[in-house]
């Protein structure tokens, strides 16, 4: 019996690329036993030590999660097919709106008449919702790709107030999909020149800006005047803590994420349906899934995602409609396809079930639950050489050292590091035997982040030759020792 496993990017890396399988198997529990089987380093990835699926992936059959239908043990026929769905480094709809009912609207001028006059004749939205996103404050957490397109369209629509919470600045790769920014803004915060490009886009928009972390100290003080909130962060400490703020404070978080070429979009509202821990009860480990400014992204892929944010914002203030809650849109942009997953409250859901143990966001340590902490003690544990040491060791001795470059290899065809052997960390585990003990290996890749993880993964393999990372990757040798060579 053939089924096909659809493999997100995430996972890619463990099978050789493959992004669907063909494999053999009667219940979801086999066929995904002959997928460990065919590539075993998925299997230390996905699975726990009870054999069970971790936290942070999900699995379908069709558009259903495999909780609702048998769990492993699902039934699955010949030419089934079951998605597995990642977090990503997103039912019923809501016909009222999110408004409260005391909330004051006022009339349109001329100007806005003829402004959003082809909202006006919608009947959907028509003078009575255009007064509404008049009246409207909706904060955007994350000025990046998701951020520009939410910020851009949200304003263009005549939401009253926006909020931008961001303490980056300006860099000129954001160019390449951050569509809001000019060249003329490289270096400068990110929420001022989101603000002027807004404020040159509509006057009549009222725009707040947060230029510093959103923490578990301050963010309810900073949502406590939004009716939404758009989590548009790349980060899942900041996704677990806006969530559970939302849920505690009642606001609707409308989710957007994406890598590569893969997006996510959702509405998680605990009043109507699922919050973000319901389907992530746990995030990946540290590494595993990259940001993209090491994985890379489309540059159109966010656009993409933060304009469906953007619409599903308007329709939770408008009213109407059928939000995206309790359903989770995926987006592959370079297959072109979409698909609609139903996503389920979880009633043991810690923050918003029935018998929750957040109640408080003070009293919930963020980063030891998302393995900062230990990644931060890991990190403190592996030996490190700045660029310029590594450089003084090959002109001395290069005989006695390895370097091992992780990047996969259309990465390294960007800017190739002198003598380095690519070897990707999926690779690392079948391929220990290369190394030898009695030499230093030392592990390159763009930041520092994907060599620590290699080490790691190494280690677990059994390896116990010496093992280095270059600190801060191989941009700190474009940096330091070789200032000829790119920076991506």
């Amino acid at each position: 019996m053939s089924v096909s496993v659809i493999l997100p990017t995430t996972l890619r890396t463990f099978s050789d690329g493959a992004s669907e399988l063909s494999l053999e198997g009667a219940t979801v529990g086999e066929v995904l036993s002959s997928l460990k089987e065919k590539y075993p380093e998925i299997g230390n990835v996905m699975f726990d030590e009870d054999g069970e699926l971790r936290s942070f992936i999900n699995a379908f059959v069709g558009d259903r999660h495999i909780d609702e239908t048998g769990g492993l043990d699902t039934r699955v026929e010949d030419g089934t097919e079951i998605v597995l769905i990642p977090a990503i480094a997103g039912g019923g709809g809501v016909t009222d709106s999110v408004l409260s009912e005391d909330t004051k609207t006022e009339a349109l001028s001329n100007d806005e008449i003829s402004r959003y006059s082809r909202h006006l004749l919608l009947k959907e939205i028509g003078v009575k919702g255009q007064k509404k996103l008049k009246a409207a404050k909706v904060l955007i957490i994350g000025m990046g790709g998701l951020g520009a397109p939410l910020a851009q369209y949200l304003a263009a629509a005549g939401v009253g107030t926006i909020g931008l919470a961001d303490f980056d600045a300006v860099d000129v790769s954001n160019l390449q999909r951050q569509v809001i920014y000019r060249t003329r803004d490289v270096k400068r915060p990110k929420v001022m020149a989101a603000k002027d490009f807004i404020k040159g886009l509509n006057p009549l928009v009222k725009v707040e800006t947060y230029d510093y972390p959103i923490t578990a100290d301050n963010i309810a003080d900073v949502i406590a005047d939004y009716d939404v909130i758009a989590d548009a962060t790349d980060n899942f400490k900041t996704r677990y803590l806006i969530n559970d703020a939302c849920v505690l404070l009642g606001k609707p978080d409308v989710f957007g994420a994406m890598f590569q070429f893969e997006g996510q979009c959702s509405v998680f509202y605990a009043k109507n349906g699922p919050c973000y821990r319901c389907v992530y009860p746990a995030p990946p480990p540290p590494g595993l899934v990259p940001s993209c400014s090491t994985g890379g992204v489309m540059g159109v892929l966010p656009g993409t995602i933060g304009t469906i944010q953007a619409n599903e914002v308007i329709k939770l203030i408008v009213g109407g409609g059928e939000p995206l809650i309790g359903r989770l849109l995926t987006l592959d942009a370079w297959k072109l396809k979409f698909r609609e997953l139903k996503l389920k409250k979880n009633d043991k859901c810690p923050v918003c079930g029935s018998a929750p143990s957040i109640t408080s966001i003070a009293d919930f340590d963020y980063d030891e639950f998302c393995g900062l902490t230990a990644a931060k003690k890991d990190e403190e544990e592996i030996k490190s050489l700045d660029a310029v040491e590594l450089k003084r060791r090959l002109d001395e001795d290069k005989e006695h050292i390895f370097v091992v470059d992780v990047r996969e290899p259309h990465e390294r065809s960007i800017v190739k590091f002198p003598e380095a052997v690519v070897i990707p960390i999926g690779q690392l585990a079948r391929r220990k035997n290369e190394f030898d003990p009695n030499i230093d290996t030392v592990f390159i890749c763009k930041e520092g982040k994907r060599s620590q993880l290699a080490i790691k993964t190494l280690r677990e393999a059994g390896y116990e030759g010496p093992l280095y990372n270059l600190k801060e990757g191989i941009i700190s040798w474009a940096r330091d020792v070789d200032k000829t060579m790119p920076v991506y």
